[in-house]
């Protein structure tokens, strides 16, 4: 007997309704409600759709990640491609490629600033716990061509906007600004004085990031480094920002204000790498546990010139789907199911089972209709179109297939009604829409 083949860790099944011991997140139409959900808000603001493959050249993704993240170090997925050495990489997140192909394509023509979102799995070869898999699901929001802090508030505002819609309610931005290089530069410098002295109670990680990039150093995932921080009193990057990261920081703040989308100041939250810029900011929710982040987004107007192209001011978000799901969990929501068909028809008889599957075929123009393969015996038909969660049941013998005429069960109400097979696909048009 051949040995069974699971599912590889950290990695998800998307199921259909009434899988047994279905997990929240694990829920196909949920993660399709929550991208429609998203597409409806994301798209009345403007935004189109964009799809970019999932594997990329690594060197793209070394430069739009970063070098020296965790991402690029410790958790890509490289792929191997016949005939040639290496070098593809299963993206580890969306913004990378979506500006690769704004400067292939030559999106700049389209009017500025360009909006864009898409949806789909990403991959990361990290530890496995709750809400985070080696291959998850995002839904991006990028705007590219305008530096103005009215579209970094809307960003934000919009990222609350979608997960508003969706039912979410105990949600809090925690907002932050990275300054701009100089600013980042004066930073950097603070730090390496700072940690310099303690070069030995730095983690092996940490110890390489002080030459390289001395912020990500207060990201560090080590509990010995965050001890050493809170004992220095490490200084917040907000301290250091110069009259115009402060000046756009407060537009920023103001807009937020005025929409009446709470936030709290952290000035922890850092972006280490070079082309990040000014606002940056993520979305919390307890619900998923003590690494509470559903998300987050920043400004990168360095991005487009580090993968070779001219400078364009960007900034954009993401949230994983499947924590997404854990926090809606977490809250009661119930998000809607995939909906029954809104008839259901079996024949009684064998003679009749392909009149029904023609029936069922035509009636599928203006609604869901399914049909069974066999004949059934009526109360077997009725409880197998309530087990599909139909809204209505027929039944065609003899008698309903000489006079062109169904009769109409409604399964919630039980009343019935005669229509005749020419008015049909009216009728339904009529039920479907009530």
């Amino acid at each position: 007997m051949a040995t069974k083949i699971n599912s590889i860790k950290g990695t998800n099944d998307l199921l259909p309704d009434g899988t047994p011991a279905l997990k929240a997140h694990t829920i196909a139409s949920a993660h399709t409600y929550v991208t429609t959900i998203a597409r409806s808000v994301l798209e009345r603001a403007g935004a189109q759709f964009i799809a970019t493959p999932i594997f990329e050249d690594a060197e793209l993704v070394k430069r739009g990640v970063g070098g020296s993240t965790d991402i690029v170090r410790k958790e890509m997925y490289t792929v191997t491609y016949f005939g040639g050495h290496g070098g593809y990489i299963l993206r580890p997140e969306g913004t990378a490629g979506i500006v690769r192909a704004y400067l292939e394509h030559g999106l700049k023509q389209l009017p500025a600033p360009l909006k864009l979102w898409t949806h789909g799995p990403m991959f990361r070869a990290e530890n496995v716990q709750a809400g985070r898999y080696r291959q998850f699901h995002q839904v991006d929001y990028e705007v590219l061509g305008s530096a103005d802090a009215l579209v970094d508030a809307e960003a934000i505002a919009l990222m609350v906007d979608v997960v508003r819609a969706l039912g979410l309610t105990g949600v809090r931005v925690k907002l932050g600004s990275i300054g701009d290089p100089a600013d980042r530069d004066s930073y950097n410098e603070y730090l390496r004085g700072l940690f310099t002295p303690h070069l030995e109670r730095l983690s092996d990680d940490s110890r390489d990031r002080l030459t390289r990039n001395p912020m990500r150093i207060l990201d560090s995932k080590s509990a010995e480094d965050q001890t050493l921080i809170r004992e220095l009193a490490v200084r917040p990057m907000l301290d250091f920002l110069g009259a115009e990261a402060a000046a756009h920081f407060a537009e920023v703040q103001a807009y937020l204000g005025a929409w009446g989308v709470d936030y709290d100041l952290d000035p922890s939250i850092v972006r280490g790498l070079d082309y990040y810029r000014r606002t940056a900011w993520e979305l919390h929710h307890e619900g998923v546990g003590a690494k509470s982040a559903l998300g987050g987004g920043g400004r990168y107007d360095g991005l487009s010139a580090q993968l070779g192209g001219p400078e364009v001011p960007g900034i954009g978000w993401a949230f994983g789907i499947e924590r997404l799901l854990l926090a809606l969990e977490a809250e009661g929501v119930v998000l809607p199911g995939t909906p029954g068909p809104l008839l259901y028809l079996a024949a009684m008889d064998a003679e009749n089972v392909g009149l029904a599957a023609q029936i069922a075929l035509g009636a599928r123009a203006v609604a869901r209709v399914e049909f069974a393969y066999k004949a059934q015996k009526p109360g077997n038909a009725f409880k197998d179109a309530e087990r599909r969660r139909a809204r209505y049941a027929a039944v065609i013998g003899t008698d309903e297939a000489q006079r062109r005429v169904l009769n109409l069960k409604n399964l919630v109400s039980g009343e019935q009604r005669e229509v005749a097979l020419s008015d049909l696909n009216a009728v339904l048009t009529e039920l479907e829409n009530n």
